[in-house]
């Protein structure tokens, strides 16, 4: 979830950039939203009349959007719309988008009805867009340092919305994709929705009870997350404190933990963002040398999560939050 996530190791970008869950290649849907309606010539006895045409067309735009990659002009209502990033086709989705996309990279597998593609955005031919025909490209950065500036040369606005590092960027790039898709009404619900539930996930926490300490699981070599990154501050918003804090200097967020420092500081809860692509569960990761001895695994505490959901800054963070705060809810009073 952080902007250097050139610096991180590459088993840690593919988990930040989708999760390692497979991907199912969905049917590719595409229908025109801004639709330009006719209305066919009425006649009548004596003498011959033709009504002219009637057109309608929904036309929110142009409009500017501040994106990272500078302000980017959509002339127009997109209506073939490639995301080459998994979170932003979440979003893309869930404002009601999704019938404008017509094609996702590999990495986006969530919702089933994506229009999945091979494309990457970490080694992307541009050439190989043009097949789609967009007339909007979403990505999440400029992984390769020349793929913004290929893309641009396609003659085809280049939203570049980089990894949020809080909740307020989610919520920005959330009303910025809906202005750019003709769904701004749906968008801004949509923040408000999420906002409440967040709002009221916060307020329903069991008091404070002193500082509840976490350790967050990347893969099974123990990389985490420190404060600074976009779900360190999320895990933050819940009351708990980062075990990995300490270890983070000069790791952009993603210091890997050793096995005897994750055994010292003796976390009160393990959050398990590797179930997917590693295979891990509360069951193995209890046997793993020394783990026996853990707060967190003899006060069943070892929490499985969806890699996806866990490593996203999309709509299902609140699915995220809900699953750490049932966590934080089953404890008891004094313990």
């Amino acid at each position: 979830m952080f902007r250097t996530r050139l610096a991180v190791p590459a088993i840690v970008i593919a988990v930040l950039m989708a999760g390692c869950g497979d991907s199912d290649g969905g049917a590719t849907t595409t229908t025109t939203v801004a639709q330009v309606t006719t209305q066919a010539p009425a006649t009548t006895q004596a003498p011959t009349t033709t009504a002219a045409p009637v057109t309608t067309e929904v036309t929110p735009l142009p409009v500017m959007i501040a994106a990272a990659n500078g302000e980017i002009e959509i002339p127009r209502l997109p209506t073939r719309i490639v995301s080459l990033s998994a979170t932003h086709t979440e979003m893309l989705f869930a404002i009601g988008a999704g019938d404008q996309v017509v094609a996702v990279d590999a990495f986006s597998n969530y919702p089933p009805e994506a229009p999945t593609t091979d494309l990457n955005a970490f080694a992307l031919n541009a050439e190989a867009i043009l097949i789609y025909e967009p007339d909007l490209i979403v990505i999440d950065g400029d992984w390769d340092g020349t793929t913004v500036a290929a893309l641009t040369t396609l003659e085809v606005p280049v939203l570049v919305l980089s990894p949020a590092t809080d909740l307020e960027d989610t919520y920005t790039q959330i009303t910025q994709l809906g202005e750019a898709t003709g769904h701004g009404d749906e968008a801004q619900a949509l923040v408000a929705s999420m906002r409440t539930e967040i709002d009221e996930m916060i307020a329903s926490l069991p008091p404070d009870q002193g500082a509840r300490t976490f350790y967050n699981e990347l893969d099974t070599t123990s990389f985490s997350v420190t404060s600074e990154t976009f779900i360190g501050r999320v895990y933050g918003l819940l009351g708990l404190q980062n075990i990995a804090d300490a270890a983070g200097d000069g790791t952009s967020g993603y210091p890997q933990l050793s096995v005897e420092y994750i055994l010292q500081e003796d976390p009160d809860f393990i959050f398990l963002a590797d179930t997917v692509c590693c295979g891990v569960n509360a069951e193995s990761a209890a046997a793993r040398p020394g783990w026996d001895a853990l707060t967190a695994v003899q006060t069943g505490r070892v929490i499985e999560l969806d890699d996806d959901i866990a490593s996203r800054w999309g709509p299902r963070i609140v699915e995220f939050m809900e699953a750490v705060a049932e966590a934080l809810a089953g404890i008891s009073v004094g313990t």
